[in-house]
């Protein structure tokens, strides 16, 4: 059996091949329950609201989420190694 680790790598290489949306849209479907789908959606949501500098409260409104779920978003966002800024900073992956 592997590692946490090992089978967190083994997604992350799945996910990483997956070229067209089409295909990755059925593959998470299958992953994922409808809801986990619509938890990372609005994780990404409020990362972008954060970047363009959109208060809490006003992203807690607008997508009906908690305090403290946007505050764990902007904890990460604060980290400038991390992924989130990688993927907003760069245009390879994000517009």
């Amino acid at each position: 059996m592997k590692t946490y680790n090992e089978a967190n790598w083994d997604i992350m290489e799945v996910l990483a091949k997956i070229t067209d949306r089409k295909t990755m849209s059925l593959f998470l479907k299958d992953l994922l329950t409808p809801q986990e789908f619509e938890e990372i959606h609005h994780r990404w949501q409020i990362i972008k609201l954060l970047n363009k500098t959109v208060t809490q409260r006003e992203i807690a409104k607008k997508l009906n989420v908690s305090i403290a779920t946007i505050t764990r978003g902007s904890r990460a966002l604060k980290n400038h190694k991390g992924g989130f800024n990688k993927i907003l900073k760069s245009s390879e992956y994000y517009d």
